[in-house]
């Protein structure tokens, strides 16, 4: 019995989660249904703010790896760097 003594911390706090979704959970008081609509009518009717008309530009795609730009051709003559 002592060996399974490490659960009890687990299972009060399982325990006390479920009654705090239980009553989390519980029926609430029902709201009248003209203020409801009210509401409702209220959000209808009101004006929503203009958006900007330009379009976003186009995201570069990003490979994630960064990657120098190859020299041109004959650019640098016949120097070329070497380790020696």
């Amino acid at each position: 019995m002592e060996i399974l003594l490490w659960l009890v911390p687990s299972v009060v706090v399982t325990l006390l989660a479920c009654c705090w979704v239980g009553w989390a959970g519980r029926e609430r008081r029902e709201v009248d249904r003209e203020v409801l609509l009210a509401r409702m009518a209220a959000g209808m009717n009101k004006e929503t703010p203009l958006r900007y008309a330009a379009p976003t530009p186009p995201r570069d795609r990003s490979t994630g790896i960064a990657v120098r730009r190859s020299r041109a051709p004959g650019a640098g003559g016949s120097e070329q760097r070497r380790a020696s």
